[in-house]
């Protein structure tokens, strides 16, 4: 499957803290869609910004970092007015963030408060996992200073459309200077990013774009609300034969080291931009469960 066709989503999350499954709410929501031309340049940017009335005061620090003030956000719509059009923002598209678990748990949480079920994109990409790849040497992997590394203009940081851009070309100038392959699962194997679970295996897709137990005890049931079980999938063997053998193809095995590497082990930063080991936490695949449509 080829992916520089698709559209590729970037977006950005700024929030009341750094908390998603206490009190801290989204206060803006911002999304910027890259469509490629034939060589790989961006041909044409569509930008979708919100400011959201939380329902809780904004923090005076928040205020200093974002310069979103209480009053700003006074007459604005809640997050339920919106949310539709952000979840179908990301079907079937390359969805791109700094940080992505982080900003990933509050539109999870808003999207559960609205009564509305998140929808899996075709590949999540994370620019910070990238970047730790890509500059193994260095220390600083915030998007300001991967900007600085690519050349490219962060204008106007922590306001959410112009992080979601400088994310996206920075997603998009990586895969230029890598020389990344127009084949989905290329792209996915060189970004460590999470793409859908193989076909005809254990693992499938529901009508919601969720990834779903397509046979077992759990069959219908959401994969990420089993963190322990997928890790007993991956390790599980059989008797056949008198040999021991893999319970579970290796394709699928693959996928699911990289999703509990990426979602279900504990890896993600708690922290909004921040990057120490003391600002790790568990993901939101333990924190909290999904919402049935």
């Amino acid at each position: 499957m080829k992916w520089k066709n698709r559209r590729i989503v970037a977006f950005d999350t700024e929030t009341t803290g750094l908390s998603p499954f206490l009190d801290d709410r989204v206060i803006e929501f911002a999304a910027v869609v890259f469509q490629l031309d034939e060589s790989g340049g961006i041909a044409r940017t569509t930008e979708h910004a919100w400011l959201i009335n939380p329902g809780i005061p904004i923090p005076r620090t928040v205020t200093q970092i974002t310069g979103i003030t209480n009053d700003d956000v006074q007459d604005k719509p809640p997050f339920t007015e919106y949310a539709e059009q952000i979840r179908d923002l990301f079907v079937d598209s390359v969805a791109v963030a700094h940080n992505f678990p982080f900003d990933l748990a509050f539109l999870k949480k808003e999207l559960v408060m609205a009564g509305i079920a998140w929808r899996e994109p075709l590949a999540a990409v994370d620019t910070i996992d990238v970047s730790m790849r890509v500059y193994k040497e260095v220390r600083g992997h915030k998007l300001s200073d991967l900007c600085k590394r690519l050349d490219i203009t962060l204008d106007g940081a922590h306001r959410a459309v112009n992080d979601a851009e400088a994310t996206g070309k920075c997603f998009i100038e990586l895969v230029r200077r890598h020389e990344v392959e127009d084949e989905l699962q290329s792209m996915l194997d060189w970004a460590r990013a999470i793409g859908r679970p193989p076909p005809g295996g254990p693992l499938g897709v529901d009508g919601n774009g969720a990834v779903v137990f397509a046979t077992g005890k759990h069959q219908g049931e959401y994969a990420e609300e089993y963190p322990l079980y997928l890790a007993w999938m991956e390790k599980a063997r059989e008797r056949h034969d008198g040999q021991w053998r893999w319970r579970f193809p290796e394709s699928t095995r693959s996928w699911i080291r990289r999703w509990l590497d990426v979602r279900g082990s504990g890896r993600s930063r708690g922290n909004s931009k921040g990057f120490r080991i003391d600002d790790w936490a568990l993901d939101s695949c333990i924190a909290e469960r999904r919402v049935r449509p």
